[in-house]
């Protein structure tokens, strides 16, 4: 009798998991509206990446993965919600993902972190949520990368001898430049020095360049990292 009871049990629950939509079908108008959806978003990422990117070297092919990872992680979400079999094997199979690339600018990290946040809401069917939140994150984006935009950070290094030192100097305080590191080698001096600019008004370079006893100007972008 007890053996009886517990085969009904078990036939119970494996009869329970099969009849919650465990495998659920999706129909292909959903796929392929999922799927224009989340193309059109990862675009939109792309785009808005493009524009306000302000770091050293822009790199195509990075901005392109934003796109694609929008895409797969809507296939995923819809994978998995179509089957709660498939979404368990799913969630350990991914768990022993790991990504290695290096992030060297925060931001990167957020417009990632909005492409898996776009596609799983896409793949879950959410579309206004995916849509509106995509509208109001790449306004926000925009209007801070051209705020900060106005008044640009550049590092100015220079390397002159002792007799362009006053001349150095004076031009340094006019440009409201902030010393990061200077290095005397015997007779030669380099130093580095951070600048704001509000356009792209360089003749100062030129200037500088122009005194007795500098060698060479460089100016660079810079984006807030520094190692001396």
């Amino acid at each position: 009798m007890e053996e009886q009871q517990q085969l009904g049990i078990n036939d119970f629950f494996k009869n329970s998991i099969f009849k919650l939509n465990a495998f659920a079908k999706v129909s292909y108008l959903d796929v392929c509206i999922g799927m224009l959806i989340a193309i059109l978003i990862g675009l939109f990422i792309y785009y808005v990446y493009k524009k306000t990117f302000r770091g050293v070297v822009y790199s195509h092919s990075y901005n392109i993965t934003f796109v694609l990872m929008t895409m797969m992680t809507t296939l995923i979400i819809m994978t998995i919600s179509s089957n709660v079999v498939l979404s368990l094997g799913m969630v350990g199979a991914l768990s022993i993902v790991r990504f290695r690339t290096a992030i060297k600018d925060p931001i990167d990290i957020v417009f990632m972190f909005w492409s898996i946040t776009a596609g799983i809401a896409t793949g879950a069917g959410m579309y206004p949520i995916a849509i509106v939140g995509s509208l109001v994150m790449g306004a926000t984006v925009y209007l801070l990368s051209k705020k900060t935009t106005k008044d640009s950070a550049y590092l100015l290094v220079i390397h002159y001898t002792e007799e362009a030192n006053d001349g150095v100097k004076y031009h340094i305080n006019k440009l409201h430049g902030v010393l990061k590191s200077k290095t005397v080698r015997k007779e030669r001096i380099e130093v580095t020095v951070e600048i704001k600019l509000k356009n792209d008004n360089t003749v100062f370079v030129n200037e500088i360049s122009a005194l007795a006893g500098v060698n060479d100007v460089v100016l660079v972008s810079y984006n807030g990292d520094y190692a001396p």
